[in-house]
Order: structure tokens, then C-alpha cells, then sequence
């Protein structure tokens, strides 16, 4: 099983703070409670991402990532596709990692950072990834911050890039909840375009067991079946949990019981082999 959306570093973005208290842990503890949950829940590989912001010395913000990823097997990193940054020397060293194969994807923060994926200071970004056959992935939808601005994480905004940059292969995070139906349209039109299925759900075991989450739990379902039947394509949906947010193994039998099992093998590793070609 592949979770392609965990965070072990803090993304470091305006207004989120952590994410989750285990994320200000020495790396030590984070390696080791991630590696707990990924052979409880039996996910095999984990793609980890970034923090924004971290100087000239680490362009994509996964020096941390990479650190941990020494104590955790199967983990891998996601660079920061940070569109603050124009000049040709960052651009150098972001082609360098790249080519050494250091990431296994780009993660542009959209509406927590306010830039459409449209904006001329990511094209440079989606030209490398085409280049180099990685995904780029967006945060789209309700965000963690108050100082975000929505306008820019709607996944609608995606269809503009994916259009003019057809070599490249892109990826909605969180299937842009709550606008989940224009994500599958976004998906449905454009065959270079997937979603994950992370972060719909946050909260302890406790959450995910109570009543609440049980009801909780049985809405989102309907809301990812009608996303994939919508599109017509189960082949563009991966499985992801927004861990420390979520539980893995709970996170793990929600995504099970939301998605019809003709669609689990897909769902939870073929389809994210294929797109992070792994």
C-alpha cells in the first residue's frame, strides 16, 4: 500500500503553526512513530512533504524530510514548489535535486500561498517536472490557515495548467474538498490530471470511532463515489492520509469501506506506481 501524502516536517507555511505537536519532535521520534504506523497499518512506502521557505542551502525544503527518511524505510520526499523564488541560481539547484532523483514529486501550496497555479513563477517548475517525470501536486481546497485565500486552492485552477502543459502530470490533494465535483470534472476533462484521497477526515482514533465520526465517515463516502463515477476515472484517484492529521490504519478503513473494492488495488497502490512511477 502507497500513502502519498504524509507530512514529517512542518510545512512552514503563513498561518498553519506545526500541523501537529509530533511534527516539533527531534526527528528521532518522528522517524520512529512513523515507522509504527506505517507497519501497523501495512503501508509500504510514504511520500513526505516539504517545508517552504528553507534558504538557498535547501531549495525544495526536504533536508529534514531526507534526514528522517534515513531511519524510516520506504519513505520519500516531496519538494516545495515555491513560486517566490524566480531567480536562476535557485532554479539550478532545484534541477540538480531533480536530476539526482532526491523527490519523487513538486508541491505547489496554493491559497496558503497566494498564487494561482496559472502564475508565471511555477511555469519554470512544471517544465522540469515534465522533464524530469514527476508529478506536480496542489493543496486544493479549505486550508489550515486564516491568512490563506481560497480563491487560489479551488481546483477549477488546475484544468488552466494541465491544458497548457500537457507533458506534465499533476495531482489535486484532498480531491479539492469541498469543491469535490469540480475536482472530478478537472480529472474527468483532462487525462494528466489525478487526485488523492488524504485529509478528507482528521482526528484521533477516538474521532474516527465515536459516533460522530462514524456519520461523518458514511457522508464522505458518497462524496468520493459520486467524485469517481463522476469522472469516469478510478484509474486517476490515489490513496493518501495527510498523516500525523489522521491515523494511518483508521484513515486506512475509512478510505476502504468509502471506495468500491473493484477499485482497491488501484486505489491504494497501482495507481500511484504509476503516476510517481515507482
Amino acid at each position: 500500500m502507497i500513502d502519498v501524502h504524509v507530512h514529517a516536517v512542518p510545512p512552514n507555511l503563513p498561518g498553519t503553526g506545526p500541523l501537529a505537536p509530533l511534527l516539533r519532535q527531534p526527528p528521532a521520534v518522528v522517524a520512529a512513530e512513523l515507522r509504527r504506523e506505517m507497519q501497523t497499518s501495512g503501508t509500504t512506502l510514504a511520500f513526505a512533504m516539504g517545508a517552504w521557505d528553507c534558504g538557498d542551502d535547501d531549495p525544495l525544503g526536504i533536508n529534514l524530510t531526507l534526514e528522517i527518511a534515513q531511519q524510516v524505510p520506504g519513505l520519500r520526499a516531496v519538494g516545495v514548489a515555491d513560486p517566490t523564488r524566480t531567480d536562476a541560481a535557485h532554479f539550478l539547484r532545484v534541477e540538480e535535486l531533480l536530476a539526482a532523483g532526491r523527490v519523487v514529486a513538486l508541491k505547489g501550496y496554493l491559497g496558503y500561498l497566494h498564487f494561482e497555479p496559472a502564475h508565471p513563477n511555477y511555469r519554470r517548475y512544471y517544465e522540469l517536472a515534465g522533464k524530469y517525470k514527476v508529478p506536480v501536486m496542489f493543496h486544493t481546497g479549505d486550508t489550515y490557515s486564516p491568512r490563506a485565500k481560497l480563491k487560489f486552492a479551488h481546483p477549477l485552477g488546475v484544468d488552466e495548467v494541465a491544458v497548457d502543459h500537457p507533458d506534465t502530470r499533476f495531482l489535486m490533494c484532498h480531491v479539492g474538498n469541498p469543491w469535490t465535483l469540480d475536482a472530478a470534472e478537472v480529472i474527468y476533462k483532462n487525462i494528466n490530471v489525478w487526485a488523492d484521497l488524504s485529509g478528507l477526515m482528521v482526528g484521533t482514533d477516538e474521532v474516527f470511532a465515536s459516533d460522530e465520526g462514524r456519520e461523518a465517515a458514511a457522508e464522505l463516502s458518497h462524496v468520493v463515489q459520486r467524485a469517481i463515477r463522476y469522472s469516469e476515472r478510478p484509474n486517476r484517484f490515489v490513496y493518501g492520509t495527510d498523516w500525523p492529521l489522521a491515523p494511518m490504519t483508521a484513515y486506512r478503513d475509512f478510505v476502504f469501506e468509502a471506495i468500491p473494492a473493484e477499485y482497491h488495488e488501484q486505489v491504494f497502490e497501482a495507481n500511484a506506481r504509476l503516476l510517481f512511477r515507482v
